[in-house]
Formats: C-alpha cells, structure tokens, sequence
C-alpha cells in the first residue's frame, strides 16, 4: 500500500485559537460559521429529539474547505449544552489500515463510567469479528445516557471500523444514539461505503439525513470579511474575493489571513493582491488534496492539467490509463475535490492547482506527458491556441507541424496585444529541427516580435540569422532580409562582416549576392571603415554603371552624397525604383534610392516611391525599414518648406520606432530632424529639448551624428551663441568630408559656418565657405540646393533683410519645387550673374533672386547701380558683371519715401507668413485654413504683427510689407 503524509483538510483545531493569535483575525476567530444555520438548526433539533429517545444518523457532505469538520465540532458544542454524551474520531491515510482504528478512538472517548460494564479489551491483530460486541457496548452506553458519535473524514475509516459503523447504524431503534459523519466530496464513496438505516427501524424513532454544504455567497463571504478585518470591505472588493474563492471558506480564510498578516485592508485598489492571494491558497488546498488521491487519480489530474479544457474523456482513457477505475468513475471521483469545472471537458478552474498537479513528476516525464497530450491534440484538431500551449511544455517534437503552429499562434498572439507571448512561442519554435530557411524566417520574425522592449536582443536575432549555414540557394532571399533590417535600424558596424560573409558562401544565388553587395556597401557609407577592411573575404567593390536594382539605387546615393552628376543620379535612382524592380529590391536601397531623388529635388517621384516602399514595409512588418522611409520622408517636406507636414512625419516615425529603438548610430538623426522642423516654426524651446534628446553613446561618427551637429549649430546660431554654433558646423563638416559627403543639398553645413563668424563681409574665411558651398550647389544643380546658397550670400552681402528670414537662420525659406516644373528666370539669372561676377562680399543675390520685375524690363546702367551703393564687380577672365537695377526683394517692407527700411522687421517667420497672406487679401479664417491653424492663431499672429511694424491695422499692412494690396472679390 501507497504511503504517503497525511495533511488535514483544511480543518480548524478542535479547540479554536485564541482571538489576535498569530494569522488569525481576532474577530474572525470569535464565529467560524457562516451561511450555515440552516445545518446548525437541524443539528440543534436532533439533540433535542435525542434526549427523548429518537435516534438520528446524520451524514455531512462537501468540498474540501466548505467547513464540514467546523461544523461537527459546534454539534458537539451543542451535545454538550443539551447534556448528551460525546464521542469523537478523527479518520486519516494513515490509519486506514488499522483494524477497528476509528472504534478505538471513539471507545477511548467514552467516560469511564457509562453502565456498560468491563469494557473490551482495545482491538488489535486476533483475527475474530468483534462487530457485534462493539456494538452492544456503545447501545449499553445510549441507554444510560443519550450518545453522540462524531466520525470526521469518514472516506478514510478502517474496513472493520466501517462494517461496525454499518452495523449499528441499523441498530439506532434500540437506543438515543446519534450517529454524526462527515465525508469529503474530493473522494466519494463506493456502493458498500455507505452507511444506511434498517429499512424495518421505527421511522418516527430514527432518522437519516444529509446535509451538504454549498458555497458562500457573495453576502455570506461580505460577512466573513467583515468579521476578519476591522473595516468594512469594499462592495467591489466583496464582489471579486467571492470570484476567486468560488465561495470557499477555507480559501477565503486563507486569504484574509494573507492579507491581514500584511496589514492590507479590504480595498478595491487591491485587487490584484486578492486575486494572487487567493491563487496560492487554492495551490495550497490542491497540494493537500493530491497528498491523499491514488496514484491513478493523480495520473488523471496530470492529463487535464497540461490539456485543460480541450481534455476528453477519450483522451483520458489513451494518456493516463485508468485501468482499475474507467474515465467516466475517475471523473465522478474528482468531481468533488471541488478543483475541477463542471462539464463534459474536465479542466482546473485555478492555474495554481494544474501547476500543483504537475509539481510532483520529473521535468522530463512532464515535457512528455505534454508531448504525448500535444500529439493527441493534434490528432483531433486542436486549435492552434490550445496546442501551442501543450507544446511550450513539451520536449521536441521533431514534425513540421509543430513549427507551423507555434508560428501561426506566435503571430495571432503578437497582433491581440501579447508580443511576451508570442516571443516565448517563436522560442520554443526554434528548438524544433527546421531548414536553414524556415530557421532563418523564424530568426526574423523573432527580431521584429521583440524590437519594441529589446532592440539589442532585435539585432542579435538577425546576426544569428546571417550565421545559419544553409543548405541550398533558398535561404539567400532570408538573409537579405535580415541584412536589410539591420542596416535599417543603424547596426552597420555589426552588419558589415556578416553581410560579407553571407555573400562570400558558395550557395548564395547572384542576385542575392548583389543586394548583399549593395546593402554592405550602404553601410559601409553610413560608417565609413568601421570594418570592411578586416573582413574576409574581402567585398567587391560596387560598379560605377550596375546592372541590379539594388546597386544602382546605393550607387545613386552616394552620388547624391558626393553631389556628382545629378542626371546620372536620377537615372540610376529610377532604375532601382523601376514597377519591375520593387518586388525584387530590398527595400532599405530603394530608400537609398528615394533619398537621392529628394536631394535632386525630384519631390514628386520620390512621393510615388515612398509611398510604395511604405506600403511594402508595413505589409512585411518591417517596424526599422518604416521608421525609416518616414524620415526620408520628413526630410522631403522640410526642403520644400513644409515643416507641419514633416512634424507629421516624424510623429508616425516616433510612434512606429521609438527613440530607443534606434540603434546608437542612428538614433541622433530623428532627433536632428525634429529639431530642425521646431525651428523652422520658431520654437526654440522645443528644438533645445529635441537635441537634448540625442545622447552620443557610440553614436559620433555616423551621418546621423552629423545631422545632429547641423541641428545643434543652428539652435545655437539662432540662440546668439556663434562660438558654439561655428564648433558644431565646423565638426559636421569635418564628419562629412571625412565620408566624401560634399554635397550641400545635404547640410549646408559652410553657409551656416559663414554665418557662425559673425557680419563681417571682409571675413576671408567666411567668404571661402560660401564661394565653396555655391560652387558645390552649382555643380550639383538642384534648384533647392542653389537657392540655399544664394540666399546665405544675399544676407551676407548685407541687403535688407527678406520678410521671415531670422537672425542665424541659414536654412532658407525655399520655394516648392516639383519634379518636371522648369527653374524661373530669376533661377536662370542667378546662374549667369554667379557664372560672370566672383564673390567679394559686396554682391548681392536676393534681390535677383526675388525681383519680380519681368527680364525684359530689367534696364539699367552700372552708374545707376553704384548711385544704389551696389558696385558691379569684375568678373574672371576680365569680363564684367551685368548692370543690375537694384530691387528690394518683394515683399520687403519699405519707408514712406520708397527706401527699405534696416536689415530686419522683428517678425518670426509664423508671424510673417501670416502678415503676408492678409497683407495679399486673404481673410482671417482664410489664412486659417491655408496654414492649417485656428483662427485664434492667426489673430495673434496679426496682433504681434501690427505692434512690431508700428501700424495699426490691416488697412497699412501691405505698405508696412512693400506689397501692393490685392483685390478681393
């Protein structure tokens, strides 16, 4: 026989603890029963009726923890008060194969003089039948004095005990003896257990009853709370502990005793407190009860715990084999453990019990019980949610199937809002045997799962995607992928060699080959050197003239970086971008390629493209690879003067990436991109904490770190700190040329430097910076690009000041260009005046720039220009400049007398955008609507506006602005 240690169930001492003892409330010690007097009333009834003679046999059923053996011992209480005798046995495991072990216990209980003469001597090993002397002695004892036998835990009474037991229960007639046992419903008895009456007995004489006790309710656990804790409890409080200890008063005690041991009141903002302490004390009840249940029970229990509510009767049968019993007596046997939820699918209604179920077996027989449950499951179409749980638990299995469900949960898991979920699913996916290319997807998809809360752990999944040794070409198309999305997210360093490695192997397919090419080749320009020297083998350089999409779009790139050729760019940059490329080309070199049409200013196409990258992007779940097709596309609106756009931009990139998300090198640049919209809208507070933002950490060197650098100088250029703000230019230069980045499309990192060395026009370095820059933007030839630079001279040069421009401000207020819309005249003129007149400091640009007097009236002599203080200066070779009637630029404020009035007007640049659409007509809630404000905004604007021209009203606004006043309609 099966020995094991017996724990009580749940019961109280026969005496209870004293009040304010240690873990028990004084005042829930002072009345233990609740919701119980009904049972109490019967009880109380019976005792009277026994002192007149009737008999009565009273069997108490219930759950473990519903209070059976409190309730026996306050009928004992009340046997005492009413003067009749008690006796009391307490059944147990262990003496369940001692012969007449509960008759000992109940004979050793009676006084010593009861009438019945020389007792028996106690029973031991002789093998005779004492049935009926025992009972002779105990109905000698009732009739001199009426008699109570309590037996608790009857289902563990001895063989001999429970035939003696039977015996007089059918002898009640012949004496006042009651008969008071208490069974657990955890295990319910056979059909020869039971304890019945003589069918032949006096019925007005005896009487059976069965008294099973049902679980508190909500207003019976709000009474025992409020006897075990000093406050009243919560109505919510009340509501939820009812929920979670399914009105079970030892779990409900338990609890109270955790939290009363912690000081904790019944409140509701304790919620999850209760709902944990009442898990453990569940756990604890199971524990208790599987210490007592056979070995096939147990074995039961264990298939239901790791099936849960997908178990069968059927699966019961195949898995734990009950043989001596059946399924269907087994069920009927636990049911009344009160662990298990009614229904035709057994499952544990607490986890904490399943837990304890399997808490006493081996790791490795677990993992095979969940193997074996998982292969059932299978079997008989399982869903994917309960099976992927089986297998978690499960050792491999070792079929392709098992990788498939945990994938497709893995996915479901993640897009509900569980991405911890879903990681331990991909995880245990990847123990299972698969193919280099299933091996690397799964990598991947792991990668993306947990780049939101763990973007090192993102990364290091990919580089172990990039070291799976493959098997065939197919796995090449995986590996760019994975090389992709860590170039994306800024992890070049790292990328580099594993990328050329990748490359290197005999399996990889051509055009594979070329994307890994031009995705090493990407990096290497985002962090130029950082290890493509020590890889081995060694990458191959990248073709001026490529063939593959990919290469052409990082050739075009960098081209756009270096500001050489820009129809060659374009070319190159189509090419990648081509309707037949799209599908093919890894998605981070067709951002390369979009990144090069924005330079070029071919804004509508790079419209088109993006769009595209990002749909694909999004569609692929490629969180690095979106971030980053929005920052290009940021940059897009920031050169066409539309910064709300690009706030928009980057508030989708924030939310897609977080800011820790980004790998180190590249995390400065959305920073720098925020900070340069907040200053175009004149919020200097704001791009002081967006630079704040960006901490170096590894990150100085890369291109994101110069953006930043460009940033930071203009803040502080416009912050009145030019040391710093020449610094900061002067070390985005530096990083710059050190990659071969010359273009100014890019940063016009010299202009901002120019500016940085204070309004000297005879600054010889300053007057290089500039010459260089409007040299570099010619050669490139982007619109954008020129006006930048000729904006910065005309300022330098010392004309009044254009409406909006703000002191230390180089970045201009460009005008849109589209990718087919022909350069102005004013674009055509500046070429030819920049073509013929050298830079002395002296020239002047804006006012070509912005007259808007059509060419053929542009008429003038040279006198006529130095009578205007504006000297025309020598051109190389000895050709001279053409004569230029000077303008002030439209929209230049001008004095009564016509002259323009000093270098600034003190209007930020909101404020000047909408002082020049009223000044042109445009009604309050016009300009709203234009410029995507309230009107409230517009009234203030205009407010400020008139108080710093020294008008007062929109009668003399367009005077004030230089502007003829436009008709409206």
């Amino acid at each position: 026989m099966r020995q094991v240690s017996y724990s009580r169930d749940e019961k109280p001492e026969r005496r209870p603890p004293a009040p304010g003892s240690a873990g028990v409330p004084a005042r829930l010690a002072e009345g233990e029963l609740v919701e119980r007097e009904r049972e109490q009333e019967l009880l109380a009834r019976l005792l009277s009726g026994l002192r007149s003679g009737r008999s009565a046999a009273v069997e108490v059923r219930g759950v473990p923890g519903s209070g059976r053996s409190a309730l026996l011992s306050r009928a004992a209480e009340l046997a005492a008060r009413a003067g009749v005798e008690v006796a009391t046995a307490q059944a147990s495991w262990e003496e369940s194969g001692l012969r007449y072990g509960v008759v000992a216990q109940l004979l050793a209980a009676l006084p010593p003089a009861t009438g019945t003469g020389a007792a028996p001597s106690p029973p031991g090993d002789e093998p005779t039948d004492r049935t009926v002397e025992l009972c002779r002695v105990f109905l000698t004892a009732a009739r001199a004095r009426p008699l109570l036998l309590v037996v608790d835990d009857e289902q563990w009474v001895d063989p001999y005990s429970r035939r003696w037991l039977q015996a007089l229960a059918r002898r009640l007639d012949s004496a006042p003896l009651m008969l008071l046992t208490a069974r657990s419903d955890a295990l319910p008895g056979g059909p020869y257990d039971r304890i019945e009456l003589c069918p032949l007995a006096d019925a007005p004489a005896v009487t059976g009853h069965t008294l099973r006790l049902a679980p508190l309710s909500t207003a019976g656990v709000g009474e025992l709370l409020g006897r075990g804790f000093t406050e009243p409890a919560d109505p919510a409080f009340v509501r939820a502990a009812s929920r979670a200890v399914e009105g079970n008063p030892a779990v409900l005690r338990a609890v109270i005793g955790r939290f009363a041991g912690r000081g904790r009141p019944p409140t509701a903002d304790l919620l999850p407190q209760l709902t944990e302490a009442a898990a453990e004390a569940i756990g604890d009840r199971a524990v208790r009860t599987f210490s007592v249940l056979p070995e096939e029970l147990l074995g039961v229990l264990r298939v239901i715990a790791v099936a849960d509510r997908h178990c069968t009767p059927e699966m019961i049968t195949a898995l734990a084999e009950p043989r001596t019993l059946g399924a269907a007596r087994a069920l009927e046997l636990l049911s009344g453990t009160g662990l298990l939820t009614a229904g035709d699918r057994p499952a544990f209604g607490e986890p904490k019990a399943a837990e304890a179920a399997l808490a006493g077996i081996g790791a490795e027989r677990r993992e095979e019980l969940y193997a074996r449950v998982a292969e059932w499951a299978h079997r008989t179409a399982v869903p994917d949610s309960g099976l992927a749980r089986m297998l978690l638990g499960a050792r491999v299995i070792g079929h392709p199937w098992a990788v498939e469900v945990l994938r497709r949960e893995a996915a479901r898991r993640r897009a509900a809002g569980h991405p911890e979920e879903a990681v331990r699913l991909l995880r245990r996916a990847l123990r299972e045997p698969v193919r280099p290319p299933l091996r690397v997807r799964i990598l991947i998809e792991l990668s993306t799962v947990v780049l939101p809360t763990s973007p090192e752990a993102a990364d290091r999944h990919l580089r172990q995607a990039l070291l799976v040794a493959p098997a065939d070409g197919s796995v090449g198309p995986s590996w760019v992928r994975a090389a992709e999305l860590l170039v994306a997210r800024g992890d070049v360093v790292a990328a580099q060699p594993l990328i050329a490695q990748a490359a290197a192997r005999s399996e990889t397919r051509p055009a594979d080959r070329a994307a890994l090419r031009a995705l090493y080749w990407l990096a290497e320009h985002s962090q130029q050197g950082a290890t493509h020297e020590l890889d081995q083998p060694r990458m191959s350089a990248l073709s001026p003239s490529p063939t593959d999409p990919a290469e052409a779009g990082v050739v075009a790139w960098r081209g756009a970086l270096c500001g050489q050729d820009i129809t060659r760019t374009r070319a190159l940059a189509r090419a990648a971008l081509a309707p037949s490329a799209r599908d093919t080309t890894p998605l981070t070199t067709q951002l390369a390629a979009c990144h090069a049409l924005v330079l070029a200013d071919d804004f509508a196409e790079a419209r088109t493209a993006l769009d595209a990258v990002l749909v694909r992007a999004e569609e692929s779940d490629a969180r690095a690879v979106t971030g980053l097709a929005l920052l290009v596309d940021a940059t897009a609106e920031l050169r066409q003067g539309r910064p709300d756009r690009a706030a928009t931009a980057l508030d989708r990139a924030r939310a897609t990436v977080p800011q820790h998300c980004w790998h180190p090198l590249m995390a400065p640049g959305p920073a720098a991109f925020r900070a340069l919209v907040q200053l175009d809208r004149g919020d200097l507070e704001g791009a002081e904490r967006s630079v704040a933002l960006a901490r170096p950490g590894g990150a100085e060197g890369g291109l994101a770190w110069a953006h930043l650098l460009y940033a930071r100088g203009r803040l502080r250029l416009a912050l009145g700190q030019r040391g710093k703000a020449l610094a900061d230019f002067l070390e985005c230069g530096r990083l710059l040329l050190a990659r071969q980045v010359t273009n100014p499309a890019l940063l016009p990192w010299r202009s901002g430097a120019a500016q940085a060395r204070g309004p000297r026009t005879d600054d010889a370095q300053a007057i290089a910076l500039l010459a260089e820059e409007r040299r570099l933007a010619l050669a490139w030839g982007a619109p954008s690009a020129v006006t930048t630079a000729l904006h910065t001279l005309g300022a330098r040069a010392g004309d009044p000041a254009r409406p909006g421009r703000q002191p230390g401000r180089p970045w201009p207020e460009p005008a849109a260009h589209t990718a087919r819309t022909p350069a102005t005249w004013q674009y055509r003129q500046a070429l030819l005046a920049l073509g013929t007149t050298p830079l002395n400091g002296s020239d002047t640009i804006d006012a070509l720039l912005f007259d808007d007097t059509p060419a053929p009236d542009r008429t003038g002599q040279s006198e006529q220009s130095e009578q205007a203080g504006q000297t025309g200066q020598a051109g190389h070779g000895g050709r001279a400049a053409p004569a230029r009637p000077r303008r002030a630029p439209a929209g230049t404020p001008r004095t009564s007398g016509g002259a323009p009035p000093p270098a600034s007007l003190g209007l930020t640049g909101a404020e000047l955008r909408v002082a020049a659409l009223a000044a042109g007509g445009l009604a309050n809630r016009a300009i709203a609507a234009e410029l995507s404000v309230t009107l409230r905004t517009v009234e203030l604007h205009l407010t400020k506006a008139y108080g710093k021209l020294g008008i007062s009203g929109r009668a003399e606004l367009a005077a004030a602005l230089g502007r003829a006043p436009r008709e409206t309609p």
